[in-house]
């Protein structure tokens, strides 16, 4: 999986995450999915108490939370194709999760200063994710001869 978390430190803005090796990134990683749910699960108790902040927020409650569960069970694939397999649930939950932190905005459900931090990390995680998962992909592809 080194190939992997290669492309993701290339990926990463600060200098601190180039300088990382494969087990250190993938740990700072787990923490930062799990501070990720943390956040979510902060975000759902400050949701309003309405019909439709309840159903959202219970998606992205669970969308949420999974993303750092997911990405666990990436970091612990047995193989490339299972971390392809893994790694696009974790590109799933979190765009979903995006969805619906979107659609309690738009539908003025929760004020937008409030959620910008939230999507933007949501945006960070998901742009990180999947080009994880493009590489790993990429990988995964047999050369042909005289491509």
């Amino acid at each position: 999986m080194s190939w992997v978390f290669e492309d993701l430190r290339d990926s990463q803005v600060g200098n601190r995450e180039m300088n990382m090796d494969n087990f250190e990134f993938g740990e700072r990683m787990r923490q930062r999915t799990k501070k990720f749910a943390l956040e979510i699960v902060r975000f759902y108790r400050n949701l309003p108490r309405t019909e439709e902040a309840r159903i959202l927020g219970r998606k992205v409650l669970r969308s949420g939370t999974s993303v750092a569960a997911n990405y666990r069970a990436a970091c612990r694939a047995k193989s490339g194709a299972d971390f392809i397999s893994k790694m696009g649930t974790v590109v799933e939950e979190t765009d979903e999760t995006m969805l619906w932190l979107e659609l309690l905005e738009e539908a003025e459900i929760f004020p937008t200063e409030k959620l910008k931090q939230l999507k933007r990390e949501t945006d960070e995680l998901l742009r990180i994710f999947s080009r994880s998962l493009s590489t790993a992909r990429h990988s995964q592809t047999p050369k042909l001869p005289n491509s």
